[in-house]
């Protein structure tokens, strides 16, 4: 994620960032076509909340992932640039709107997200399950995908997104056990991982997951993940850079040479992952579609 930085930390930061990280901006009529669907209709991305370096590509091919029940999270993963602030009522025309916006912009392929909303009784799953189903009423063809928070473990959360019949299931485990307690202190990485064997235990949906490195993991930590993951068969990982969002926020520890992202992808699949997408500029939603399409 790339969020908001203030102008004299940004030019610093940019000047620091090896090459391969830095991308220019892209404003073409397709991704002045995007941003007006997604502004008339009232709706959030990640894409704009968390600055993601992404964006521009992304809008280019009509594609964004829809940030849904609004823009404040009930968590602060020290990582992370979503507000913290108090949550807004969900919005109970949104899951049209976001069906109205998939089949404006003519996606093929949609990924929808939301902030963690621990002020909900079902963590926000029903709100999910209405959007998959509003979006496939107006857009039937296109395959749909989640990237979920873990619903504080409750399994009959999971259970309503699971019976929504979403292509992909993903939930970030985001990174290696012993950084949780320093980056993102309200999660739990064993919760994390029994919620994508849950899934794989009760559904023939395809799980996914996503980490950052540059947090300060080791190889062999990583190494573990990976072997923590094959056991649950969870068939997709992806793996990016972390960029910190401003000085506020955790230090980059280092930054991975492009050829490393190479090297870990053939160490999971060897330990057993189907798919990887490991570079330095991947995100849990980049190049989604392409991802799906090689399973």
């Amino acid at each position: 994620m790339l969020p908001f930085f203030s102008l004299a930390f940004y030019s610093l930061y940019m000047k620091r960032l090896p090459d391969y990280l830095k991308r220019g901006i892209i404003d073409t009529e397709k991704t002045k076509t995007v941003r007006h669907i997604l502004k008339s209709n009232c709706l959030n991305t990640v894409c704009e909340a968390a600055r993601c370096p992404n964006k521009s590509e992304c809008y280019a091919k009509n594609t964004a992932t829809f940030l849904i029940m609004g823009n404040n999270c009930t968590r602060n993963c020290r990582f992370c640039n979503i507000s913290c602030a108090k949550p807004e009522p969900l919005n109970e025309l949104e899951p049209k709107k976001v069906a109205d916006a998939v089949q404006k912009l003519g996606l093929s392929y949609v990924v929808i997200t939301s902030v963690t909303r621990d002020d909900l009784p079902d963590g926000g799953a029903l709100h999910f399950a209405n959007v998959i189903k509003e979006v496939r009423e107006l857009s039937p063809d296109a395959k749909i995908e989640v990237l979920t928070p873990d619903f504080q473990g409750r399994k009959e959360s999971i259970d309503i997104v699971i019976n929504a019949a979403p292509d992909v299931f993903n939930h970030n485990i985001e990174t290696v056990p012993s950084l949780y307690k320093k980056a993102r202190p309200q999660a739990s990485y064993q919760r994390s991982l029994d919620f994508l064997n849950y899934i794989k235990q009760n559904s023939n949906i395809l799980t996914k997951t996503g980490l950052m490195v540059g947090l300060g993991e080791t190889k062999e930590e990583l190494i573990q993940t990976f072997e923590d993951l094959a056991k649950i068969k969870c068939d997709i990982v992806t793996i990016g850079q972390y960029i910190a969002p401003t000085k506020e926020h955790l230090e980059v520890a280092r930054f991975y040479e492009p050829y490393e992202y190479d090297e870990l992808a053939k160490i999971a699949q060897q330990i057993g992952i189907k798919h990887t997408f490991f570079s330095p500029l991947t995100r849990s939603s980049y190049k989604a579609y392409e991802v799906f399409n090689e399973n």
